[in-house]
């Protein structure tokens, strides 16, 4: 019966034609009735179940049969058809849990002997079993039928086109520069000025004659901008473009990290490499003269997304992308809404995931208002609640517990802010925890970011080494369960709540961290990168967090896109967290359960770091 065996499904597909003839020579079918126990705790294993029909519970080593489980929740995982179990009891050498079917159960049986001399003979099939989540999901993506393109839109800054920079020393004239490009039919070029090297444009050089009336043999280092924008030759040509989309600049300066000059790379070259249209959406926003064409202009990000996901873009990357674009139209709608004389005593910030520039599609709003001390602005509420309505129109839709700017809680002059966050930080009740979290990944966006830093330094200061704070702050990570049992607890139900079960306890739990070790910085991303730095916490926590958190955003991006309706793009998403489990393939009903595992040591990580008893 060997032939009714998928030898094409993962990671079996991984497996050269010869070698899938001698798992499938080998391969034992197992039928099993309910209650019957396929592999005991305390015992050697037989080899790798895999489950062809019916279900198996694992459950504790102390388990005799499921009859005695008080409720399916307390197993720790459930199989299904297409899933296989048993792998780390061959390379443990034995079983730490029961495995008991649930219901009558088909399975087949790779010994053990032909599963290690498979992991053997094939490195793809041996480093999925045996390594951890970020390896199992680079080797999926190898296997990806969109391989070749997403490849493609990750190519590196040294593999593109690095043009070689026109370089003046220092002492060249503006005639001399001007004459100078046209010869080399370049629109810039870098200033030396000892060992400092600054752009200059065109335009620098036509507003330094015309509009400023400096004379033709004026030094062009004198009017050189040396606070450059870098980019290292090694990084993604993507982050190029998420760079000029973030500075709305033309182009970048290429430097090794020894800050030796590598080249200059410009927008058309980036532009070349990429079938998207971002940096039109971005002329789009920046040119927008009024409300109308700036929502048009934001429309257009739900195509961008499913355009970059499509092409095997990593979420990471589309996320930072769309924080700067998402950035951008809040900033324009803030200056086309907001009266110009009041921009240098108000600040726009974005809270949430948005904050953390960790919102992809369009979902409930999270800003506020910090505004100058003793400023008199009658008009406050009533611009702020049209710039709430007006962002509804674009599709962002109204945050259900009520924190936007249209709410006065959320308008504070830069003194109550900084009150008001230390009032939180020494509540310790449920909705104080919230706020707190969700104001501290509060980022700037428009107006006066000063007054913004203020108040966040402040914060920082009267929390630091608060380790009571910190032990009830962490606690909110671990409030929601870890779900491991959801494919047979939720089998009909309407879906998973993966921010409670997955994005949520990460994101807390990072941003606790973060927080006790004063750092500024607000996406989880960056947060683990700069711990990792500092030696808080270890390489392989920080990779599997990201990791598994990049997934679970991945997935729910995925049903999101699935459930967005591009003729009606103001309509709002119900459900915007909830996975329909039964629409995932077993592949990624795998990587969920190991993300979720991810979650759950994490947790656990938390509750001894923390000292926090439930």
């Amino acid at each position: 019966m060997s032939d009714a065996f998928n030898v094409d499904q993962l990671p079996f597909g991984f497996l050269t034609k010869e070698e899938q003839t001698l798992l499938l020579s080998q391969i034992q079918r197992k039928e099993y009735q309910p209650l019957e126990t396929l592999l005991a705790a305390g015992k050697v294993s037989q080899g790798l179940f895999v489950i062809q029909q019916g279900k198996v519970a694992e459950v504790e080593s102390d388990t005799q049969s499921y009859e005695h489980l008080s409720d399916q929740q307390t197993a720790f995982m459930h199989y299904q058809s297409g899933e296989y179990f048993g792998s780390w009891s061959v390379f443990n050498g034995k079983a730490i849990h029961n495995f008991i079917a649930v219901e009558p159960t088909i399975c087949y049986l790779v010994p053990t002997q032909t599963l290690l001399e498979l992991i053997e003979r094939n490195s793809l099939f041996s480093d999925y079993f045996q390594q951890n989540l970020t390896a199992k999901r680079k080797i999926i993506a190898q296997q990806a039928p969109n391989q070749d393109m997403a490849e493609f839109m990750l190519a590196r800054i040294k593999d593109s086109t690095v043009r070689n920079p026109l370089v003046v020393p220092e002492g060249t004239t503006i005639e001399q520069a001007t004459r100078l490009m046209r010869e080399k039919k370049s629109d810039c070029l870098l200033a030396q000025k000892g060992r400092r090297y600054g752009m200059v444009t065109r335009t620098d050089l036509l507003d330094a004659v015309i509009i400023h009336g400096l004379p033709l043999v004026t030094d062009v280092s004198e009017i050189a901008s040396y606070r450059l924008i870098t980019i290292e030759p090694n990084d993604y040509l993507f982050n190029a473009l998420i760079i000029m989309t973030q500075q709305q600049i033309e182009r970048v300066v290429v430097m090794d990290s020894q800050r030796h000059l590598i080249g200059v790379i410009e927008l058309t070259d980036v532009l070349s490499h990429f079938s998207s249209h971002s940096h039109v959406i971005g002329l789009r926003i920046e040119r927008a003269q009024n409300v109308d064409e700036l929502r048009e202009a934001s429309f257009g990000l739900a195509d961008l997304i499913k355009g970059l996901i499509s092409t095997g873009v990593k979420t990471r990357f589309v996320m930072e992308l769309l924080a700067a674009l998402n950035s951008r139209i809040l900033n324009k709608l803030f200056e086309l809404i907001v009266p110009l004389e009041m921009h240098p005593h108000v600040c726009l910030i974005v809270m949430g995931s948005e904050g953390r520039g960790e919102q992809i599609m369009k979902t409930d709003q999270d800003n506020g208002l910090i505004y100058r001390d003793g400023l008199d602005w009658p008009q406050m509420h009533e611009t702020m609640c049209t710039f709430s309505e007006t962002l509804i129109s674009f599709g962002f839709p109204p945050c259900p517990g009520n924190i936007m700017v249209s709410n006065p809680e959320w308008v504070n002059s830069t003194t109550q802010w900084a009150e008001k966050l230390t009032q939180w930080s020494q509540s310790y009740a449920g909705e104080a925890t919230l706020n707190l979290a969700i104001a501290s990944d509060s980022k700037p966006v428009a107006g006066n970011t000063a007054l913004f830093k203020v108040a966040r330094n402040t914060f920082f200061r009267r929390i630091a080494d608060n380790e009571i704070f910190f032990s009830h702050f962490a606690k909110a990570a671990i409030r929601f369960d870890t779900p491991l049992t959801f494919f047979g607890r939720l089998k009909n139900s309407a879906g998973l709540d993966i921010k409670k079960a997955g994005v949520f306890p990460i994101v807390h739990g990072v941003r606790t961290i973060a927080l006790e070790n004063k750092i500024a910085e607000t996406n989880t991303f960056r947060r683990l990168e700069i711990l990792l730095e500092q030696g808080v916490i270890n390489k392989e926590l920080v990779n599997n967090l990201a990791e598994a958190l990049s997934y679970c955003v991945h997935i729910r991006l995925q049903q999101q896109i699935e459930r967005y309706n591009p003729d009606d793009p103001t309509a709002i998403d119900e459900n915007p967290n909830e996975l329909n489990i039964k629409a995932l393939n077993a592949m990624e009903r795998q990587l969920l359960r190991d993300s979720l595992a991810v979650v759950k040591d994490f947790k656990k990580y938390l509750i001894q770091r923390y000292h926090l008893n439930f």
